[in-house]
C-alpha cells in the first residue's frame, strides 16, 4: 500500500495514500488494534450532522468564512448521503479513548480532506471543522442523536406488535382457555384476556420509551471541554441544536447545565433500562408461547406455532419454538448490555465520563437486536399463532379449579372437598358434587359454567 507522510503534534505519520482520514486516525488504528468493532453508521452520521450545523453557526458568528463553511457543509452532506461509499474512511474501533476523541478527529479529518479533494478548499481539521467544539460535547451530542434515530425503528415494531395482537384478539380472542398460575391449573379465562396482557406489556414499553426519548433531545453541544463553553460563542449550543431539528424530527435543545451533559449519561442509562424492561416482557411472551405450544401430544399443546423449518436433525416431523428461543437469547444479550451501560455510566469522574464509546455501542446494539428480533418473531411466529380449540376446551372441561366458582355458594372448605374427591375418584366436578350431596346436577352445571367465570 502506498502511503503519504502527514504531520501532527507528535511528529510524522504514514497514512494510506487513498485514505481521506489523516494522522490522528492513523495513530488510533496503530494504538488500538483490539477488534473490528466499529461504531454504528448512526453514530458517524450523527457526528456529520453536528459538524454541518456547527459550520453554519460558526459562519454566522464570523468564526469561519463563507467558503469554508460551505465546503464543510457540502462535505458532510456528501458523506452522509453516500455513507456506504465512504464507510471504510471511518475504520476506528470502539475500543479507544473513552471520550470518543479519536473518532471525532477521524470525522474532522475526513471532512477536511474531502473538502479539499472535491471542492478545492483547504481546511484544518482542528481549527476549522472542529471550530467552537470539543470531542467532550460533540460526541455525547452524537450519542443522543444516534440513539433517537435508532429508537424510531424500535417504536415502529412496538406499534406493529400491538396491531398483530389486536388481530389475534379479534379473530381468536373469544375462545375460553384454562388459566394457569405457578404452572398449575387455575380458573378459566378467554384467550383474548391473555393476549391483552401481552399487549399491555408492549403498550407500557412504548409509553416508557417515548418518555425516555424526550430526555434524549437535550444535547451537550456548547459545553466544549469541561462544560464552560470556552472558545465557543455564547449561543452556540442552542443554535446548533435548532439547526439539528432539520435532520432529526425531535425538538432538540442545548443542555442548560453543560457539565451534566459531559459527565453524566443518565438519559442513556434510562433508555437502556427501558430496553431491559421491554426485553423481560418479550421473554415472558416468548416463553408463554413456547410453553403453550409444547408437545404437541405430550405437552400443553394449546397453541400451534408456524412450522418454519425442520426442528431436528434426527427426529422427523419435529417442530421447535425456534423464534421464541432466538428472541429469548436476544433478551439475554440486552440484559448484559444493561450491566455494561450501568457500570460505564457510573465512571463519570469529575467533568467527563470517559466510557462513552462502550455506552453508545451497547445501547445501539440492544436496540438493533430488539428491533430485528421483534420483527422476525412477529412475522415468523406471533402472526401465525393458532389456538388448538379442541385441546383448550378439553382442558377447561377437566379443570378442577373451576370449583372456585362454588366458594361464594358453599364456602371454601366444602368446595375444596369437591375438588379433592373429584381428583381422588377421577370424576368431574359436577359428578363429585352430586356424589357428596352438595347440589343437583343441573345446579352444579349452571354454577360451574366456564363462560360465567371470565
Amino acid at each position: 500500500m502506498t502511503n503519504r507522510v502527514e504531520h501532527d503534534a507528535l511528529g510524522t505519520v504514514l497514512v494510506p495514500e487513498t485514505a481521506l482520514y489523516g494522522p490522528q486516525t492513523a495513530r488510533s488504528r496503530l494504538n488500538f488494534p483490539i477488534t473490528e468493532d466499529h461504531f454504528a453508521p448512526a453514530v458517524i452520521r450523527a457526528l456529520l450532522a453536528v459538524k454541518k450545523a456547527a459550520a453554519q453557526v460558526n459562519f454566522r458568528h464570523g468564526r469561519l468564512g463563507r467558503k469554508q463553511a460551505e465546503a464543510i457543509q457540502a462535505a458532510c452532506a456528501a458523506l452522509r448521503n453516500n455513507y456506504p461509499q465512504y464507510a471504510a474512511q471511518f475504520p476506528l474501533s470502539i475500543w479507544q479513548t473513552g471520550s470518543g476523541t479519536q473518532t471525532n478527529m477521524n470525522v474532522n479529518e475526513v471532512i477536511a480532506r474531502l473538502a479539499q479533494v472535491q471542492f478545492g478548499m483547504t481546511l484544518n481539521p482542528n481549527d476549522d471543522v472542529n471550530c467552537s467544539q470539543s470531542s467532550n460535547d460533540v460526541f455525547p451530542t452524537a450519542m443522543h442523536l444516534a440513539a433517537l434515530g435508532e429508537l424510531d425503528a424500535l417504536l415502529y415494531q412496538l406499534i406493529d406488535w400491538q396491531e398483530t395482537l389486536d388481530y389475534l384478539i379479534a379473530t381468536q380472542g373469544a375462545e375460553i382457555r384454562l388459566g394457569r398460575t405457578h404452572l398449575q391449573d387455575a380458573t378459566p379465562m378467554t384467550f383474548g384476556q391473555q393476549l391483552s396482557g401481552w399487549r399491555g406489556i408492549i403498550s407500557a414499553s412504548q409509553t416508557e420509551l417515548q418518555a425516555v426519548a424526550k430526555t434524549l433531545t437535550v444535547l451537550a453541544i456548547g459545553g466544549t471541554a469541561v462544560g464552560t463553553g470556552l472558545n465557543a460563542p455564547a449561543k452556540f449550543g442552542a443554535e446548533v441544536a435548532e439547526l439539528l431539528r432539520q435532520d432529526y424530527h425531535y425538538t432538540l435543545t442545548s443542555q442548560p447545565v453543560k457539565t451534566l451533559g459531559l459527565s453524566s449519561h443518565h438519559q442513556l442509562v434510562a433508555l437502556q433500562n427501558a430496553l431491559s424492561n421491554l426485553g423481560t416482557g418479550l421473554m415472558k411472551i416468548a416463553n408463554d408461547i413456547r410453553w403453550l405450544a409444547s408437545g404437541p401430544r405430550a405437552g400443553l399443546g394449546e397453541l400451534v406455532i408456524p412450522a418454519n423449518e425442520p426442528g431436528s436433525s434426527i427426529m422427523p416431523g419435529k417442530v421447535n419454538p425456534t423464534q421464541s428461543e432466538a428472541l429469548c437469547m436476544i433478551v439475554c444479550r440486552v440484559l448484559g448490555h444493561t450491566t455494561t451501560v450501568q457500570m460505564a455510566a457510573s465512571q463519570g469522574n469529575f467533568e467527563l465520563n470517559a466510557y462513552k464509546p462502550v455506552i453508545i455501542d451497547s445501547v445501539l446494539d440492544a436496540m438493533r437486536l430488539l428491533t430485528k428480533g421483534m420483527q422476525a418473531f412477529r412475522n415468523k411466529c406471533l402472526a401465525g399463532v393458532r389456538l388448538n380449540v379442541a385441546t383448550t376446551r378439553f382442558n377447561v372441561a377437566q379443570s378442577l379449579m373451576n370449583v372456585t366458582a362454588l366458594t361464594p355458594r358453599i364456602g371454601y372448605s366444602q368446595a375444596a372437598k369437591i375438588a379433592q374427591y373429584a381428583q381422588a375418584n377421577d370424576l368431574s366436578l359436577v359428578a363429585a358434587g352430586v356424589a357428596l350431596g352438595v347440589a343437583s346436577q343441573s345446579q352444579l352445571e349452571e354454577w360451574l359454567n366456564p363462560a360465567k367465570m371470565i
